[in-house]
Formats: structure tokens, sequence, C-alpha cells
């Protein structure tokens, strides 16, 4: 049972000299700035992550527009071949 806290407190010992780290990276010139950039950086990634799963709902129905046109498209093609358009009449030549 001693062996199954064990694993529990390096990870806590871990997390905690993570915390430390922060801390000390905060206090240190130009680390403030560091870290501030650090934190824009995970907002421009969120929201660069919800534009793209946007994208994906639009790949979709553009998918399923070109599919509609396809059909469309394959079911007007033997229409316009069916019947060859009517011949136009000889122009009549004047008689002089």
């Amino acid at each position: 049972m001693a062996k199954a806290s064990q694993p529990k407190d390096i990870l806590t010992r871990v997390q905690d000299l993570g915390e430390e780290a922060l801390h000390k990276l905060a206090e240190a010139p130009g680390g403030a700035k560091f870290l501030e950039m650090a934190n824009q950086s995970r907002t421009r990634l969120d929201e660069m992550q919800k534009r793209m799963r946007g994208l994906d709902v639009l790949e979709e129905r553009v998918d399923a527009l070109e599919r509609k046109l396809d059909e469309l498209t394959k079911k007007q093609a033997p229409a316009a071949t069916k019947k060859p358009a009517a011949k136009k009449p000889a122009p009549k030549k004047p008689s002089a």
C-alpha cells in the first residue's frame, strides 16, 4: 500500500516544482513578458481551433453541394443529346 502512494507523492512534487519555476520565471527580468506572451499564444490557439472546426462544417456542405451538382448534370446531359436541333430552312434567293 505504501507503493501506491509514492507515485502520487512524486507527481505532486513535480507539480509543485513546476509551479515554483513559473513563479520564479515571472519574477525574473522579462519573465512576466514571456508568461504574458505564452498566455496570449494559448488564447490565439484556442481561437484558431474554433475556426478550424467551423471549416470542417463548411467543407461538408461544399461536398454535399458538389454531389448534388454532379447528379443534376448527369441527368441533364442525356436529355440534351437525345434530340438534334432542327435545321433552319435555306434562305430564298431574290429573283431578278
